[in-house]
């Protein structure tokens, strides 16, 4: 049983799992690059150790240098945070092999959850809905790949098995479009994931972004935590999240939350995690699960009272959970804005120094976050510089929480998304609830044509194929 644990991450998720080790009596080593040298969670930290430059490749990435790292440090343990090597198995097996802890499910959860296919695969076994499609490596044949789209029935989404971040997906209107989609998400599953391999599905055209928060302990003890909502997205990458997801039956919520426990236990996860659905006409289809902490545990922690963090470490310590199912509750409503340092129109990250950092505060609020006034935003990581979360007693109070949050909070020397978040706790939509994945590209369209300022174009080209936001928020170098 360890009693230090390296952290292999930076920024607020860094300085959330120092304190939950704090919390635990437990002493803490913080990985930092370069850039990150004066960060305050750094100096919180009972040691701290330089793995490299500032370039992600060179620092946090870096396998050899963070493995490197934990041993000379003494720790026990390797937490990974989220995004970077989070989900990487064959890092957990280097950590395991160098005779350390590693703070997640073993290897062989993450491989399979973390190819696309294999995890379809094995949640259909274990009784899981998915979004119906061919759940097989796509064939080059173009007379076969043609023939597949059109058994599905148009429109479909081609998938990269190895994607995340709402990468390597390309959604196909019609059967003229499918050739190129194939090829260009081919093209980028290679570049972007090292693998080519694709599959494809039913595009569902109006569906919620619902998620269910799960625990496990390595004693056959699987819990599920509440559901969340983060239908708000921007290109994929969330903005808003809120738990519990609002509009839909407890009853329909529980039903799917047991099927995820059973899957866990037929799988044999341990750890936290987080099952993703497609919510549609009443029905949940499984997408994907995310085998790490979120970035928007913090909601789920406000409604249940149960520290995640906390309870991820004290399941790699070996400990059984200690509360069960019955004792789970969910009480009132969380809403979880995120604060990033990016131009308003541009969505462009705008790295720099913080001349005035003022939080909120007051009875529901809480703010996670690794910044202090002067801290030099760098360039080089995910533009998240803090997240606000509120709960209150029904949604409307932690709505209404959150606004007047939003209010309190400065934030200058940079430019920040502040005043998007303040227009869409008033849009109409939002505040009734049960807005689908599709609803920010909207809105954002109707503010720009208001505003005479023309929308963003698509990263992933043309060619008739349109890409659209449907998976996981979390971003290629650190978000989820």
């Amino acid at each position: 049983m360890f009693d230090t644990v390296f952290i292999a991450n930076r920024g607020e998720i860094a300085l959330r799992i120092l304190r939950a080790c704090r919390g635990l009596g437990l002493k803490t080593i913080v990985a930092h690059s370069d850039s990150d040298a004066e960060a305050d969670y750094v100096r919180q930290a009972d040691r701290a150790i330089c793995i490299g430059p500032a370039a992600p490749g060179a620092s946090y990435l870096n396998q050899a240098a963070l493995l490197l790292a934990a041993r000379a440090s003494g720790a026990g343990a390797v937490h990974p945070g989220y995004g970077f090597l989070s989900e990487n198995a064959a890092f957990a097996e280097r950590v395991n092999a160098a005779g350390l802890t590693f703070i997640g499910p073993d290897a062989a959860c993450l491989r399979t959850m973390g190819d696309k296919i294999a995890a379809k695969t094995a949640m259909r076994a274990a009784g899981m809905p998915c979004v119906p499609g061919y759940d097989k490596s796509l064939p080059d044949d173009p007379g076969q790949l043609a023939a597949i789209a059109a058994e599905i029935g148009y429109p479909v989404i081609i998938k990269a098995a190895g994607g995340g971040g709402g990468r390597g997906m390309r959604v196909v209107p019609a059967a003229e479009a499918l050739p190129d989609a194939v090829r260009l998400t081919r093209e980028e599953a290679r570049h972007a994931f090292n693998n080519p391999t694709l599959y494809i599905e039913k595009f569902l055209a109006h569906p919620r972004h619902i998620e269910i928060q799960v625990l496990c302990d390595n004693h056959g003890n699987a819990l599920w935590l509440g559901s969340r909502d983060c239908s708000l997205q921007r290109r994929h990458q969330k903005v808003i999240e809120e738990a519990p997801a609002p509009g839909i039956a407890p009853q329909r919520i529980a039903k799917i939350g047991e099927r995820c426990v059973t899957a866990c236990r037929q799988i044999g996860y341990s750890g936290v995690g987080t099952f993703e659905f497609l919510y549609q006409d009443d029905a949940f289809f499984f997408i994907e699960m995310n085998t790490r902490l979120q970035v928007e545990h913090p909601v789920t922690e406000m409604i249940t009272g149960i520290d995640i963090v906390q309870q991820q470490i004290r399941v790699a310590r070996g400990e059984r959970l200690g509360f069960t199912q019955a004792e789970v509750r969910s009480v009132g409503h969380a809403v979880e804005c995120r604060i990033n340092a990016e131009n308003p129109h541009s969505f462009l990250p705008t790295p720099g120094v913080v001349t005035r950092w003022q939080p909120p505060g007051g009875f529901g609020v809480r703010v996670d976050s690794h910044m202090t006034t002067g801290y030099r935003v760098p360039p080089y990581y995910d533009s998240m510089i803090a997240k606000l979360i509120t709960h209150g007693a029904h949604r409307e109070d932690a709505l209404a929480r959150m606004r007047q949050a939003l209010r309190e909070t400065r934030v200058e020397g940079i430019d920040s998304n502040l005043a998007l978040h303040q227009q869409l706790l008033i849009d109409p939509g939002f505040s009734a609830g049960g807005v689908d994945i599709h609803h920010l590209e909207r809105w954002l369209a109707d503010r720009a044509a208001a505003e005479s300022v023309p929308p963003l174009r698509s990263p992933h080209g043309d060619s008739g194929v349109t890409t659209l936001a449907e998976l996981d928020g979390a971003s290629a170098s650190q978000s989820a």
